[in-house]
């Protein structure tokens, strides 16, 4: 399948500068990459956005996420080697991503779990990752870039 178009975030280079800023302002707030990372690339695993979710695995294993976390982050509730910090982030991503599935999207245990392993700065940064990854996801979807067709852009 073919592009319906550039980026749009190229397009409308102020766009992807906001973006980037964005990210990396969420970025310097303390939490672990390793834990943006995969946090992301479950992000886009829901979202199902091929191009993101290429780009994510690529980013978790270059912040230190290991081999098994990155190729297994669908089944953290399981998996011995994400730590509780990690569950917490990827249980708060998955409810974030799924706002429409329940009545209380993002459900006080989730969250006051999160906050028992984050500092409201680290909370913020993570919101902030949740949100970057969810728009670029959609930006890719929308305009149909799919991994190995054009170059990474997530």
């Amino acid at each position: 399948m073919q592009a319906r178009m550039q980026n749009p975030a190229l397009i409308i280079p102020e766009a992807m500068t906001a973006l980037l800023s964005l990210s990396q302002i969420s970025r310097k707030q303390g939490l672990s990459q390793a834990t943006i990372e995969l946090v992301q690339l479950r992000v886009s695993q829901i979202n199902g956005s091929s191009v993101c979710v290429e780009g994510n695995a690529r980013s978790a294993a270059a912040a230190g996420a290991t081999d098994v976390q990155c190729s297994s982050v669908a089944a953290w509730r399981s998996l011995p080697c994400f730590t509780d910090a990690e569950r917490s982030a990827l249980a708060l991503a998955e409810a974030a991503t799924r706002l429409a599935d329940r009545p209380d999207p993002v459900p006080t245990a989730i969250w006051d779990e999160a906050a028992r392993h984050f500092t409201e700065r680290e909370l913020a940064a993570l919101v902030l990752a949740i949100g970057v990854a969810n728009m670029l996801n959609r930006i890719n979807i929308i305009t149909r870039r799919f991994a190995g067709s054009q170059p990474w852009e997530c």
